[in-house]
C-alpha cells in the first residue's frame, strides 16, 4: 500500500524532470546566443598559424588529424617530417598515397641517436628547403612542420628566415608547426597556441610504443 508521502514524491517527479528540461534549454538559449555572437564576430577570411608545443603527446597526432580534415575538404596538404626520416611512420604509410598531399620525412632520426650536429644541420637545411617551397606555393592550403621546433631550440637553423616566410607565405595558407620547447618568437607569431601537458606516459611504466599508436 502507497502511503501518502509516497504519492506526492511519485507526484512530484515529473514536475522536476519539466523544470529541469526547461532549465537546461533556457541555459542553452543563452550559450547559443554567446556562441552565435562569437561566430559572427570572426569574420576574417585568412589561413593561420597553429603551434602545437609541450612536454605530452599528440602534438604530431594532432597536425595529422587536421591534414586528414583538409583532405576530406578536398585541399592540397604539403608535410615536412624534420626528425622521422630514418623510420616509417603510420602516417607516412597513410598520407604518402593520397593523391592531394606531398609528403617529405627527411630527418636522420633524433638527434641523440645521429649524435652528429654537422649531419643535423645539413640534413635541416635540406628540410627548411622544402619548408620554403611549400610556403611560397599558393596551391598548397595547409602546411605540416612536423617537429621544427627542435631546430631552433638547437641551433640548427635560424628563426628569422623562418619567421619571414611565415609572413609573405599566401594569405589563405594555414601553417601547422609541431614540437618540443617552442621558442617565444613562434609563440609571439602563431594564431593558435597549445600546450600539451605530460600528465602520464604509458612508457614509463615500462609498455612499449606500438605502430598505429606511436609511430
Amino acid at each position: 500500500m502507497s502511503t501518502n508521502n509516497e504519492n506526492s514524491i511519485e507526484t512530484s517527479q515529473p514536475n522536476e524532470t519539466t523544470g529541469k528540461s526547461d532549465k537546461h534549454k533556457t541555459k542553452m538559449q543563452k550559450l547559443k546566443s554567446v556562441v552565435d555572437a562569437s561566430i559572427a564576430a570572426a569574420d576574417k577570411e585568412q589561413g593561420i598559424i597553429i603551434l602545437m608545443t609541450g612536454n605530452g603527446k599528440g602534438k604530431s597526432s594532432s597536425g595529422f588529424g587536421s591534414a586528414a580534415r583538409a583532405l576530406g575538404h578536398g585541399h592540397k596538404v604539403g608535410v615536412v617530417q624534420f626528425l622521422k626520416g630514418e623510420f616509417t611512420t603510420g602516417e607516412f604509410l597513410f598520407f604518402s598515397q593520397q593523391p592531394n598531399c606531398e609528403y617529405h620525412a627527411i630527418g636522420d632520426g633524433f638527434t641523440w641517436n645521429t649524435q652528429d650536429r654537422d649531419s643535423d644541420i645539413a640534413t635541416a637545411k635540406k628540410a627548411y628547403a622544402q619548408t620554403e617551397k611549400f610556403l611560397q606555393d599558393e596551391s598548397v592550403d595547409l602546411v605540416v612542420l612536423d617537429e621544427i621546433t627542435y631546430m631552433f631550440k638547437y641551433d640548427y637553423l635560424p628563426i628569422e628566415p623562418f619567421l619571414t616566410a611565415l609572413r609573405q607565405r599566401p594569405k589563405m595558407q594555414t601553417v601547422i608547426i609541431t614540437g618540443r620547447g617552442a621558442k617565444p618568437e613562434l609563440k609571439e607569431i602563431a594564431d593558435t597556441v597549445s600546450v600539451i601537458d605530460d600528465v602520464k606516459h604509458a612508457f614509463r611504466a615500462g609498455i612499449k610504443a606500438r605502430p598505429g599508436v606511436d609511430w
